[in-house]
């Protein structure tokens, strides 16, 4: 077998099912971003190395994305959805635990800290980048997931709130944005 299969070479794909479209739809943009998402964990979870405590959790993270890519890659449900409301309830879990165990903050703080609080920092963006092409793909009427969305949508809470925690356990302080009004204060 051959990992080549030459339905790009005039821009097209094959979705689960079968069906061929063109790179650029939208249910395309949107799996693909989801893909460059993981990567960017890959690259998270390589600079963390085995013995780093989250190593295993962002590996599970990562199995997830890849659940929520194929997911969007699935038109009209050809094959079971595979991202589950327990996920989210595992996410908002670890987004809890992560922001109750960082300093408090009442602005927006820049992106950075340490190179792992970065790259944390960088999943978060690109999971909103994720989370915009799926709406783009909602918004063309295309059957999706309703818990992959909500999915993308508490990642990037999860990213955010874990690369504070993780500046945090490293005492690093992060840099408050100057301009910012007061957030994260607001009562649900």
């Amino acid at each position: 077998m051959n990992v080549y299969t030459r339905y790009g070479d005039q821009g097209f794909t094959r979705l689960v099912g079968g069906e061929r479209v063109k790179k650029n739809v939208p249910r395309v943009q949107a799996y693909g971003s989801i893909d460059t998402l993981n990567a960017q964990v890959g690259f998270t979870v390589a600079s963390l190395g085995q013995e780093s405590a989250l190593y295993t959790e962002l590996v599970q993270v990562q199995q997830w994305i890849f659940d929520c890519g194929s997911d969007f890659a699935t038109p009209e449900e050809k094959r079971p959805y595979k991202v589950e409301p327990q996920m989210i309830e595992w996410l908002e879990e670890k987004i809890d635990f992560y922001w109750e165990e960082s300093p408090k903050i009442d602005r927006f703080v820049l992106p950075g800290g340490t190179i792992i609080a970065a790259s944390l920092h960088l999943c978060r963006c690109f999971t909103r980048e994720a989370e915009r092409n799926a709406i783009d793909l909602v918004e063309q009427q295309e059957a999706v997931n309703e818990e992959a969305l909500k999915f993308l949508n508490r990642l990037s809470d999860y990213f955010f709130a874990l690369a504070r925690w993780v500046n945090g356990q490293a005492e690093q302080p992060e840099i408050l944005y100057e301009n910012s009004v007061s957030v994260f204060n607001r009562k649900k």
